[in-house]
């Protein structure tokens, strides 16, 4: 009889620490949830096209700068808006996973000094129903993380209108066909 105890015990103690494991990813899947949310409040950014004129509006996250979520050449990319950047700026990493083609190099100026990058072309990038084509941008090998970082060659052609915390990027010609 003390045996047979014994293995109900045993199988009590297993199913707790299997609840307390599940609990803690559980917890631990919902926290990722919420910093990601705080650091890129706009994975699915609010969108509208209206008479032609396609707007986005982006919420500014706790450190004051504006992340979306976004497409280049159609795969999924997490994007860091920064009008000081002349280019949008790829990482080096995901340069390669998106299969994007280095060609001339060049040197580009940054906060951390002078860097060597690679001239391409993105076919397409989108940011909610803004989308545009044939965008320059350099390959940065020694930019780390996945953000990309949004620059001038593709936020030139948009009106940025700045209220409070919220960003509106308006494309005035939204002729890029489907």
């Amino acid at each position: 009889m003390t045996q047979q105890g014994g293995g109900q015990a045993n199988v009590g103690r297993g199913m707790i620490w299997a609840a307390f494991i599940g609990a803690l990813a559980l917890l631990t899947w919902l926290s990722q949830g919420y910093l990601d949310q705080r650091l890129n409040p706009n994975r699915s950014p609010e969108s509208r096209v209206t008479g032609g004129v396609a707007e986005v509006e982006l919420k500014r996250n706790r450190s004051g700068h504006y992340f979306v979520t976004g497409f280049i050449n159609g795969q999924e990319v997490d994007f860091l808006l920064d009008t000081g950047a002349t280019n949008v700026a790829v990482p080096g990493d995901l340069a390669d996973r998106l299969g994007l083609v280095a060609m001339a190099t060049h040197t580009v100026s940054t906060a951390n000094g002078n860097v060597t990058a690679y001239a391409t072309m993105l076919d397409s990038v989108q940011v909610g129903d803004i989308r545009q084509r044939a965008v320059s941008a350099s390959i940065t090998p020694t930019m780390g993380g996945d953000e990309v970082l949004l620059g001038m060659s593709f936020l030139k052609d948009l009106e940025l209108i700045q209220r409070g915390d919220t960003l509106t990027l308006r494309q005035l010609n939204t002729g890029f066909s489907q």
